[in-house]
């Protein structure tokens, strides 16, 4: 186990997100058990996959928490773009803009099948996300019982079923765009 893991065990909350969280709980209603629990999940996943310092967890908490709240904070299924926005406005607004490319670019990102060479950090968020939307049925070097904690810990709640819903209700609107957050 890395010392992120063991970090990542002992410290399940992350005050960034409690905040964005927090303050989105209204726009996200019912699913804000659901949503939280997945943006934990894809936190604690990626920095169990890559070791990092106290600014990139920083930076992967701020991608986790946006990474999908367009399709709540937006009301669209085509979410990478307002999501990311959101994102950069929330780093401008705290004088965090040097880290708008690497946060954006996890967003971006995210939902791309390939590996994105061009940063160990993009793909690890990017497996990350994978792995939980996958329902944990991806090969991966995480632990298995890191991962069972981490569910313990955050469980779905119905996010995979709302995923579902908004994919068929998305689709039934726009069957030629059926994933319009896929990359290839």
């Amino acid at each position: 186990m890395s010392a992120n893991q063991r970090e990542s065990i002992e410290e399940r909350l992350h005050d960034t997100i409690e905040s964005l969280l927090s303050e989105w709980k209204p726009a996200l209603g019912r699913d804000y058990d659901a949503y939280r629990n997945h943006v934990y999940r894809v936190y604690h996943l990626t920095i169990a996959l890559i070791e990092t310092d106290k600014e990139q967890r920083e930076q992967i908490a701020i991608a986790a928490a946006f990474h999908d709240v367009g399709i709540w904070l937006d009301d669209t299924f085509d979410y990478l773009d307002p999501s990311a926005r959101r994102a950069r406005d929330h780093l401008s607004s705290r004088g965090c803009e040097k880290w708008s490319d690497t946060v954006t670019e996890m967003i971006d990102q995210h939902h791309r099948i390939r590996p994105w060479a061009n940063s160990p950090l993009v793909d690890a968020f990017r497996k990350a996300d994978w792995l939980d939307v996958c329902l944990y049925c991806l090969p991966t070097a995480i632990d298995r019982q890191h991962m069972a904690s981490v569910l313990t810990e955050f469980p779905r709640a119905g996010f995979h079923y709302r995923l579902v819903q908004f994919t068929l209700a998305w689709t039934r609107k726009h069957p030629s765009r059926p994933l319009p957050m896929l990359r290839l």
